[in-house]
């Protein structure tokens, strides 16, 4: 079977959906599937892919396009994100599609903006086309939106869904039900699992008695305001750790230049070292302040055993139950600070519940996951 998959982020740009996808294509070339990727050069990330990059049963096609992190500023108004990440990508894959129908026997769309592209796309191929809704996007709130999204979607074969919670939502807007899948994302075992912390440490240069990590984007929706304010008040003896693709100075430009001495600047990290970096820690923290999708970091860092704290927003509840962290509502300083806290001086607690993390992933995290997704491509 030869697979289309339509996406406007893949590798090399950094993010927890262009990971799930990596390991996607992954399995399904590893089972001898043929997948092609429609995508652009990275929008969010300096780094640069070939234009056209072939390996075993996987072909990437990039296309380059203006303005380096307008994504970012433009993510919370669906629309300007459609203006901006729509043109290109529909008229590349029209091309596409053009000279190499024949040879595609699946379209697999992944997100709004690359769902409105598979819209179009199936007027002129009769092919069957598998939608993936990665995110969440409070369509109670906006009906104009929820039209537009029922109108988009309502023409696939399969719509699928990281979350119930996300599913729900675009079911009450009209989607049929009958046509949709939820299901959970996955990450490499062997890679993230618990390993000796203090070997961690003394390998990266951590050597903290406490650590809390932070893995995510610098935008003010991933809370990193909030991190930083919480970190201005804890004990000295709490050190935060920030890994990020941004650089400090966009932190400053965020927060201020007067950063808190007992937060730690890292930046990037390559993903083949990113578990270290878990195992560092004593808890991984995702502020978010209103949309969150199914959050990968959380899942990595539970399969390391590294407990979470997380904001009550978008699909966390789902991912971030009492077996792995806690749930922080409202999302503020103060509210992350009391629980980090706690921790911090409860080491009992935290050791107990570190365990009961890396046993809970490891029943729900699994690569069994992507067998949802490989039947949506053949279900009737």
């Amino acid at each position: 079977m030869n697979i289309l998959m339509i996406t406007p982020f893949f590798k090399p740009n950094i993010g927890g959906v262009e990971t799930h996808l990596e390991d996607l294509c992954k399995y399904l070339t590893r089972k001898g599937y043929r997948v092609f990727v429609v995508t652009y050069q990275p929008l969010s990330t300096k780094a640069k892919g070939p234009i056209v990059e072939r390996e075993n049963n996987l072909e990437v096609r990039r296309i380059p396009w203006f303005g380096y992190n307008w994504f970012n500023l433009l993510e919370p108004n669906p629309v300007a994100e459609v203006l901006y990440l729509f043109p290109a990508l529909f008229l590349y894959s029209l091309f596409f599609m053009l000279i190499n129908s024949r040879k595609i026997d699946v379209v697999h769309v992944h997100g709004i903006v690359a769902s409105l592209v598979g819209k179009f796309l199936k007027l002129f191929f009769k092919l069957r086309f598998v939608s993936t809704v990665h995110t969440t996007y409070y369509l109670g709130k906006k009906p104009l939106l929820k039209r537009v999204f029922r109108w988009t979607l309502s023409s696939y074969d399969k719509i699928l869904f990281v979350s119930h919670g996300i599913r729900r939502e675009f079911v009450e807007s009209g989607i049929d039900p009958a046509n949709t899948e939820t299901f959970t994302y996955w990450a490499d075992g062997d890679r993230f699992k618990p390993m000796d912390k203090l070997e961690c440490r003394n390998m990266l240069g951590l050597n903290f008695e406490f650590l809390v990590l932070f893995v995510g984007r610098l935008i003010k929706e991933k809370g990193v305001h909030i991190l930083i304010e919480t970190a201005r008040m804890s004990d000295d003896r709490i050190k935060f750790a920030v890994i990020t693709s941004g650089s400090r100075e966009e932190i400053e430009k965020m927060v201020g230049s007067d950063i808190p001495t007992n937060v730690i600047y890292i930046g990037s990290v390559e993903y083949s070292k990113l578990h270290l970096y878990y195992n560092v820690a004593d808890l991984f923290v995702l502020p978010s302040q209103y949309r969150e999708g199914f959050s990968r970091a959380v899942l990595e860092s539970a399969l390391c055993g590294t407990p979470v704290v997380a904001s009550k927003v978008g699909c966390l509840p789902e991912v971030v139950t009492e077996d792995i962290g806690v749930l922080v509502d409202p999302p503020t300083p103060q509210t992350f600070h009391k629980v980090i806290e706690y921790f911090f001086n409860n080491r009992k607690a935290l050791h107990e519940l570190s365990a009961r993390c890396s046993k809970y992933a490891r029943k729900v995290f699994t690569e069994e996951n992507v067998k949802i997704i490989e039947e949506a491509y053949y279900c009737r």
